[in-house]
């Protein structure tokens, strides 16, 4: 009895201030990403318009912020430390009035509990400035120091009283894009500030405040260009709105001016960067027919509100936030944005539902002049599907293809210094650049046999046994919808679905380069140029072998620029760059997982960015190389995320559909 009484009297215990501040940097401080957004904010609290990020070894080893703002006096130095210190809320009205980024204290306390941070501040008013030190949680000396006017704080080695927690950060590349693209976010929200990114002595960023700051639609236009390139410059629309109490404005991406992932889409509260699945699919649904499905439109858009209608403080890292009408703001912004896209001739139908099936065929009808003109589809090789692919509508040219050759397509030539991995290779004919003149395909196409390149009958092989139906060459194939393949078998129909099948296929092929590291290339007659981000140049170096054994040839130039000088031969031309950044991305995705699965990974992305889309036409040719290649797959009835490629129905099953 005496024992569980000593157990009971000793299980609850009041934390010590340091365990409960370590324990809170869990929440606030999940990598060096978070320190840079918190000592940001910091900065534009203060009023800054100049700010300086300092990183080393992507942060884990330091990361230092320097502003110009309006400083600290040397008691609020030491005071900013404690936990829940802060100049902003004094009490619970005031959180229904806040404009500031920051206002819960808590970010230097739960810094400092698992860094080794020195800051040092000066107020225009003092003569000298003060330098204060705090090593996990524990402070080390308060001293005067000499400063410029403003605020300088440095972080070191993150988490290292913490060494579980540093174990868990991801490689340098991949900790440099997050903090590359907290930095990139607060920069958009505040043109009017000079922003400058150093990582290991090299400049990634140096913006200058943006000139015109009272025309706050140029000021944001030109920190747009100097982040994603001029090469944008025409492709930006405009977006003004405003009701009684809320206002929209900013700019939404031209329909041309789309990617294949979300990484170019910012949507700002009250100044503040959140992310709302919602809420951008308000935005996408602006776009109705006028962006392929499984593309993403840029936008950079700032909503301002009254306070008190958008609760702020309802995630850990502020990244989230509540609003108490929800619906009404959605459709306030597609509204916005259907305006303003709108203004430039290219707006949807006003009464075209929102189109969220991704299964449904694309037959767009886009505004004349409003998009450019979709990438001709090119042969391609076996690899996997993308959901979030674009449909798109091109047709595919009548003529068979032979199976002995690539065709030198338009701005490439086939190099085969790296042949490809034995499988079916049927499908490296496939899909000749589109016909404008050829009229659309009726939905269901018989296999034209009169005509004369019709291919000879299966015949029986040296034992007498035919050849099995779905390799049976003498078969028909029709297209139904530009969607589904159908041809009959001895004991029945057999439907494909063609872009399952063709990921199916591409998918193994592009397990077939990785594992031997040797895929096919074809090299680019004109090299193209692609500006990536900084943090993306990074992961490009990490990225690489496995890019190369895909087919890429890569070469990194000065800056952020690299020339793509070959492709594998499955990429589509013109989609050298959107596939190349949606491999970047879905490498960064997958950086906890093990090589085997990131390879999985990233053959599935491949496969998937470079397959047939629903609603291609194909040519009987290349609907019977599809099948050919399909049935050459280890497993070739599943793409590799589970979706059937095929389905059989057999006689006795139509009968039964008829009643017989």
């Amino acid at each position: 009895m005496a024992d569980e009484t000593a157990v009971s009297e000793g299980i609850i215990q009041v934390m010590s201030e340091r365990l409960a501040n370590q324990i809170a940097a869990g929440e606030v401080v999940q990598r060096p990403a978070s320190v840079v957004k918190e000592l940001m904010e910091n900065a534009l609290d203060a009023g800054a318009d100049s700010i300086e990020v300092v990183l080393k070894e992507a942060g884990s080893t330091l990361v230092q912020v320097i502003d110009n703002g309006c400083g600290m006096s040397a008691e609020d130095a030491e005071r900013c430390f404690k936990r829940h210190a802060t100049s902003k809320v004094r009490s619970i009205n005031d959180l229904e009035r806040l404009r500031t980024l920051g206002f819960r204290g808590e970010a230097l306390a739960s810094i400092a509990a698992v860094a080794q941070v020195t800051l040092k501040t000066k107020r225009v008013e003092d003569a000298a400035g003060t330098q204060v030190r705090v090593e996990g949680g524990e402070h080390i000396d308060t001293r005067p120091c000499p400063l410029a006017d403003g605020t300088s704080v440095a972080v070191r080695n993150l988490f290292y009283n913490v060494p579980a927690r540093r174990n868990f950060l991801k490689t340098p590349a991949t900790e440099l894009k997050h903090a590359s693209e907290t930095v990139q976010s607060l920069a958009l929200a505040n043109p009017g500030t000079a922003v400058r990114l150093v990582h290991d002595g090299h400049e990634h960023y140096d913006l200058p405040a943006a000139a015109g700051a009272e025309d706050w639609h140029a000021a944001t236009r030109t920190r747009i260009l100097d982040l994603l390139g001029t090469d944008h410059r025409d492709e930006l629309v405009p977006v003004q709105d405003a009701s009684s109490d809320l206002t929209v404005r900013g700019f939404v991406g031209a329909p041309s001016f789309h990617r294949k992932t979300r990484g170019e889409q910012f949507l700002f509260v009250n100044g503040r960067y959140i992310q709302d699945r919602y809420l951008s699919h308000a935005v996408k649904t602006a776009y109705d027919d006028l962006v392929p499905e499984g593309a993403f439109p840029f936008f950079a858009l700032f909503l301002t509100m009254k306070p008190r209608r958008v609760d702020v403080n309802v995630h850990p890292q502020k990244s989230e936030v509540k609003f108490d009408d929800q619906s009404g703001i959605y459709g306030f912004l597609r509204g916005a944005v259907r305006g303003a896209l709108g203004q430039t001739h290219v707006t949807p139908q006003m009464d075209s539902p929102p189109n969220e099936d991704d299964g449904k065929v694309a037959k767009r009808g886009k505004a004349s002049g409003a998009t450019s003109a979709p990438p001709s589809f090119q042969p391609r090789s076996p690899s996997r599907e993308d959901p979030s692919a674009t449909d798109g509508a091109s047709s595919s040219g009548d003529g068979s293809s032979s199976g002995g050759g690539r065709p030198v397509r338009s701005g490439r030539q086939t190099e085969r210094a790296r042949p490809t991995p034995p499988l079916g290779d049927q499908s490296k004919t496939l899909y000749r650049p589109p016909e404008a003149s050829r009229p659309p395909p009726a939905p269901l196409t018989p296999d034209d046999e009169a005509a004369p390149e019709r291919d000879a009958p299966a015949q029986p092989d040296a034992d007498g046994v035919p050849p099995a139906p779905e390799a049976d060459e003498g078969r028909p194939v029709w297209g139904l919808h530009d969607t589904y393949i159908l041809t009959p078998t001895d004991t029945g129909v057999m439907i494909v679905d063609q872009r399952a099948a063709h990921v199916r296929v591409l998918y193994e092929q592009a397990q077939a380069h990785l594992d031997t590291q040797r895929g096919e290339s074809q090299r680019l007659l004109f090299p193209h140029t692609l500006d990536l981000s900084p943090a993306d140049i990074e992961l490009l170096g990490e990225l690489r072998e496995d890019l190369e054994a895909l087919g890429f040839e890569l070469e990194r130039l000065s800056g952020r620029t690299v020339s793509v000088r070959g492709v594998p031969a499955e990429v589509p031309d013109g989609d050298e760059g959107a596939i190349l950044e949606a491999l970047l991305d879905q490498y960064t995705s997958a950086q906890d997982a093990l090589d085997d699965e990131r390879r999985t990974d990233l053959a599935t992305a491949m496969a998937q960015r470079s397959a047939v889309q629903r609603g291609q036409a194909l040519s009987v040719a290349e609907r019977r190389a599809l099948l050919q290649d399909l049935f050459a797959c280890e497993m070739p009835y599943a793409d590799p995320t589970g979706t059937p490629t095929l389905v059989k129905l057999s006689l006795e099953e139509l009968a039964d559909r008829f009643g017989r």
